[in-house]
């Protein structure tokens, strides 16, 4: 099995939304439950090789996002962003190449089970 198949495998079998974007602001990668999020129930379409904000289009949104990674990459800790509707905690989180050079950052969510 390849590097490649064997990672989208382990990505999509995370029970939730996984998005990777680069230090463009591109979005390079969704696993299939950030694909069913955003295309099913959002109805974004394409969002593959998009700017990341086609979806987070106000200024404030916008200088959150650039905030968050900017503070992710002067301390490498993670970002709390919010808590959705349906009671699942939204992370940024800061990705390295193997040379430790920052290339992007997920946005990562997972249950809340903070009361």
């Amino acid at each position: 099995m390849e590097e490649v198949e064997m990672l989208r495998g382990i990505l999509n079998s995370y029970p939730y939304p996984i998005v990777f974007v680069d230090n463009d602001y591109i979005i390079r990668y969704m696993n299939r439950n950030a694909e069913y999020h955003y295309y099913e129930e959002r109805g974004y379409k394409n969002l593959i090789g998009k700017s990341l904000f086609d979806c987070h289009n106000n200024t404030q949104s916008i200088e959150k996002i650039k905030m968050g990674y900017e503070g992710i990459k002067k301390n490498g800790k993670e970002v709390f962003v919010t808590v959705t509707a349906r009671n699942q905690r939204v992370y940024m989180q800061g990705v390295k190449d193997s040379k430790g050079n920052w290339i992007g950052f997920i946005e990562r969510f997972e249950l809340n089970l903070q009361k």
